[in-house]
């Protein structure tokens, strides 16, 4: 053999037993990870080297087909979880004022209702300050008959005490 043996694996070549319509295998396509959104999307390579056999073209272009068609599905699924994602947050926000309308209405509802607690507690307390203020009147005129009832006691026994016994 005066032919050099390249090293490593050879260029791949369709065999017999594999027709050129055939899916490739997953080899290295299942690490394909979703670009965001905003990433270029890249089509296939041109190949810098040598010009290939018309069946070694054919597989690559099977290739980039399946790999360009793979990208798609992944470039459309992210297009719909980005889609379903706008749609979250556009009921979220949704909820969100609905909740800030609702918790709104029921804090006035409440202060409402303090005001109105306040103002029926101000009325008992009125009334029950006036009642302790008309029962202290009482009791300083009591207080003050008492009093007079207690001065004209000490008067009256003086009195005996300092009469002449007869």
């Amino acid at each position: 053999m005066s032919r050099e043996e390249p090293e490593g694996p050879e260029p791949a070549e369709l065999g017999e037993d594999e027709p050129p319509d055939e899916e490739p295998d997953s080899h290295g396509l299942h690490a394909l990870s979703p670009a965001p959104p905003d990433a270029p999307v890249f089509g296939p390579r041109p190949c810098a080297g040598p010009a290939l056999g018309p069946r070694s073209s054919l597989l690559f272009a099977s290739l980039d087909a399946a790999v360009e068609g793979l990208q798609q599905r992944a470039q459309a699924a992210l297009s719909r979880i980005n889609s379903g994602r706008e749609e979250a947050h556009t009921e979220l926000s949704a909820v969100r004022n609905s909740l800030l309308l609702k918790v709104s209405e029921l804090a006035e509802q409440l202060e409402e209702r303090l005001f109105h607690r306040y103002g029926f507690h101000n009325e008992l307390i009125q009334e029950r300050l006036r009642a302790l203020g008309e029962v202290l009147e009482r009791v300083e005129e009591v207080q003050a008959e008492l009093r007079r009832i207690c001065c004209t006691v000490e008067a009256a026994y003086q009195e005996l005490c300092l009469q002449p016994e007869d």
